[in-house]
């Protein structure tokens, strides 16, 4: 009881300093709680809930976001479950869509409201990685006492948003656990492996969103992994992730205007005629390629006589 009191105290009187620790993220964060929600650190709750039908229209919602997320979620919880850890899966909106869990901690994550269908925002349960990570978009670690209610201050997690293929926010992933031996260290280890699952399941999305293009990776330094543009046949841009609308500063109105990959890459500018010549080229190459470099059966496949086929090669210096 004393423990939870003098949490309290300290999130009142860091709240109300003007210091450099008290404009940290956590206490930016304890700060709109109690503005903006008009929470108060020492009430017991437990995160809203949503009934079973809202529940249903949740996750009819976010049909595509849990298809695309499953394996990956699988997988995460195959790396970290065992060492007592929850998963959870929500949409921009904090709502638990999807969990995993061992069953010998079932219980303490259910008071907790660890759960599918508990609203996991600011608004509804304080500060949080979940609710704290969508307030901030961005990846989010939050040690025991850093969390907003007393309630809550046995809990550590780490989470990190997930973007659709627009680069906007769509859900997140959450790691928590309740052991008393996990540390700011194991925490940060964590907070890589969720950050990593994250990305992943945006390029699942990503993917999704265009089916039948050719992906194209951007040289972007470290994000490259995940800085990806979507090309269509014609070589014009269809979609890019955050990191390469970031990286090639990109935005929709660039993309829907009908951009060419090689514009977008900053690849050096030729002339019409070369550009017609180069296309001539490929289609070419395509055709050679395919008939093993059969001469007439590329010819055929391309609805042209051997002999222009020949001239053709000729001109383009194909041998």
């Amino acid at each position: 009881m004393h423990e939870q009191s003098a949490h309290a105290e300290h999130v009142y009187t860091c709240a109300q300093q003007n210091s450099a620790a008290a404009s940290s993220p956590i206490v930016a964060s304890w700060r709109r709680c109690m503005t903006m929600y008009q929470l108060a650190p020492e009430d017991k709750r437990a995160p809203l809930r949503l009934t079973e039908q809202e529940f249903g229209l949740a996750r009819e919602q976010s049909e595509q976001l849990i298809a695309d997320a499953r394996e990956e979620l699988d997988r995460l919880f195959a790396t970290v479950g065992k060492a007592g850890c929850c998963l959870l899966l929500t949409d921009r909106n904090g709502i638990a869509l999807e969990r995993r869990g061992a069953a010998g901690n079932d219980k303490e994550f259910h008071d907790l409201g660890l759960w599918t269908g508990s609203v996991w925002t600011e608004a509804s349960i304080g500060t949080n990685g979940i609710g704290t990570a969508l307030a901030d978009d961005r990846a989010v670690a939050v040690f025991r006492d850093q969390h907003f209610y007393c309630s809550n201050i046995k809990l550590s997690c780490t989470t990190a948003p997930i973007r659709d293929h627009r680069g906007l926010l769509a859900a997140a992933l959450d790691i928590s656990t309740c052991r008393d031996d996990v540390n700011e260290m194991t925490l940060s280890i964590l907070s890589q492996a969720v950050r990593d699952a994250a990305m992943r399941i945006e390029l699942n999305l990503f993917r999704s969103a265009f089916v039948g293009a050719r992906f194209v990776m951007v040289p972007a330094g470290v994000n490259s992994a995940n800085a990806l543009l979507a090309v269509d046949r014609h070589d014009l841009v269809l979609g890019a992730t955050r990191a390469a609308r970031l990286a090639l500063k990109l935005d929709d109105r660039h993309i829907a205007a009908g951009l060419p990959a090689s514009d977008a890459l900053h690849e050096g500018r030729v002339s019409q005629e070369e550009e017609m010549a180069e296309a001539e080229k490929a289609a070419l190459l395509r055709a050679l390629s395919r008939t093993h470099g059969n001469v007439s059966q590329a010819a055929a496949a391309l609805g042209i006589s051997r002999a222009t086929l020949h001239r053709k090669m000729k001109k383009l210096d194909l041998h």
